[in-house]
């Protein structure tokens, strides 16, 4: 009788399955900081975009990088470079998922990258006056490093 190997699905241990990926697409929902003024006004960022409250306005990334970006400080750069890990950390699990052939390192890295980024970005909002930044995407994407990810990775070392 040939001896059949796992796929993904049949064993999540090995790559992510399809409840890993929609938890890295849930992380586009999820606002990746929280800007709040003294004023009471916030801007929440997104991976694809920013929302104002005062006024009500949508700004999408592409937008704000080839329109808005002139002059801006150097911290905010964190954002697109954020959003480009995080594209590829899906990426890695979409394959995982699909094909079987992912590294958990590789992804659970780029998602621990993609909380630092935006960790730095909070950390450059919130130096400005009248300003704090909350990093709720670093606590929500180390979240998901952590509980898909770092299992698999220790189950990797110990073999």
């Amino acid at each position: 009788m040939p001896k059949t190997v796992p796929s993904s699905h049949d064993n999540p241990e090995t790559s992510s399955t399809r409840r890993t990926v929609l938890a890295l697409l849930s992380l586009l929902f999820l606002p990746w900081s929280l800007q709040v003024f003294a004023a009471g006004d916030a801007t929440f960022l997104f991976a694809w975009g920013l929302v104002n409250t005062n006024p009500l306005s949508v700004t999408t990334l592409p937008d704000f990088l080839f329109v808005y970006t002139r002059g801006l400080p150097e911290y905010i750069l964190a954002w697109p470079l954020s959003v480009a890990f995080y594209a590829a950390a899906v990426a890695s699990a979409a394959v995982g998922w699909r094909v079987d052939r992912e590294d958990p390192r590789v992804t659970g890295g780029l998602l621990v990258l993609v909380g630092i980024a935006q960790l730095r970005l909070a950390w450059g909002f919130s130096l400005q006056p009248g300003r704090i930044a909350w990093p709720i995407g670093t606590v929500a994407v180390l979240a998901v490093a952590w509980w898909y990810y770092w299992p698999r990775v220790r189950t990797m070392r110990r073999s």
